[in-house]
């Protein structure tokens, strides 16, 4: 059975393909980093095939309609998932691409389809406990969470056979590069905020659990109903007990600072019209970055649950762990 991984050089991608590969599936994976593709190919347990695509232009389709010929399914986890970024890229890299890969499905007459979305579709600046897959969307509150919402559109819309959509959220684990990076230059610098009082609930989740539930997602039978499933490690925790478990496995000192949310959140306000106006730079906090951590969002698991039998196999703590034990021994705090 082949299976087509898109941005299998990407974060989420390299251990889909890893688990794709051991579980006996012909994988074909694209993305723009070679070196990272030979280092992926050369760790899977069975060969794997690489794919050079820069999503969302030109001449991209041409290449996944070529590799996706005779495949069974197509895994779409090719986006650019940023705290920053323009409107253009986000739209191109999330919606373009997501496009392209629906085109490949219908032009080869692939039958399966699972997107990895994102619960900032949820997202607003308000505490929300418990969400299902059936709440409806806020208008998105960022270019991310909009170009996110508007490639979920695009998935509903195509008569695909098996369609599924899956909402994981805050993703972590070995070769993280946007969530932990971020959270540990703050602890090794001291400037982690505890905002309103740092009791904010907030669900993540370890990556081989996202990628259980896409194994789980490429076999249901969805017979041209769509499907979403919110995908977490369905342990909400604190914010402050989370930054607490991660600098103790880390070896880092907590100075927690607490913060006026309402005066950072101007303060980022004035930062990301800075950025914008000059287009030179990155803001160092943007509005959604502190949003996700002053307000409590969780993720009803019932359908998940129930529908694809999903059960997270990896605890957080043991998550933080394992994530630890790698970082440590191939990463350096910078």
């Amino acid at each position: 059975m082949k299976i087509i991984v898109t941005g299998g050089t990407g974060f989420l991608g390299r251990h889909l393909v890893w688990r794709l590969a051991s579980d006996g599936y012909d994988v074909v994976f694209t993305g723009r980093r070679d070196a990272e593709a030979k280092f992926i190919s050369e760790k899977a347990v069975r060969p794997v095939e690489y794919m050079r695509v820069d999503h969302g232009k030109e001449g991209a389709l041409a290449i996944l309609k070529k590799c996706s010929q005779h495949a069974s399914a197509i895994i779409h986890c090719a986006a650019l998932a940023s705290p920053w970024g323009t409107k253009e890229a986000f739209w191109r890299a999330n919606v373009q691409a997501t496009g392209e890969a629906l085109n490949a499905c219908q032009m080869n007459d692939v039958e399966r389809f699972v997107y990895i979305s994102s619960p900032s579709v949820y997202f607003e600046y308000r505490d929300r406990i418990g969400i299902n897959e059936d709440a409806p969307l806020p208008f998105g509150v960022n270019d991310y969470a909009r170009s996110k919402a508007a490639a979920e559109q695009l998935v509903l819309a195509e008569p695909i056979p098996h369609r599924v959509i899956l909402r994981p959220r805050a993703i972590f684990g070995p070769w993280d590069n946007v969530l932990l990076p971020r959270l540990l230059r703050l602890m090794k610098y001291g400037r982690v905020p505890l905002l309103r009082g740092g009791t904010a609930l907030v669900d993540m989740t370890y990556v081989s659990n996202v990628v259980d539930a896409i194994a789980l997602a490429l076999k249901h039978e969805s017979y041209g109903v769509p499907q979403v499933f919110n995908i977490s490690n369905g342990e909400p925790t604190e914010v402050s007990q989370i930054f607490a478990q991660i600098a103790t496995r880390f070896g880092l000192s907590l100075n927690p600072k607490h913060r006026p949310y309402e005066l950072l959140d101007k303060v980022a306000t004035a930062l990301e019209f800075a950025a914008r106006f000059t287009n030179a730079w990155e803001p160092p906090f943007t509005r959604y970055s502190l949003g996700t951590i002053a307000f409590s969002q969780t993720l009803d698991l019932t359908r998940a649950r129930t529908v694809l039998g999903y059960s997270p196999s990896v605890s957080l703590d043991d998550g933080i762990a394992r994530t630890a034990q790698w970082w440590l021994c191939n990463e350096k705090i910078a």
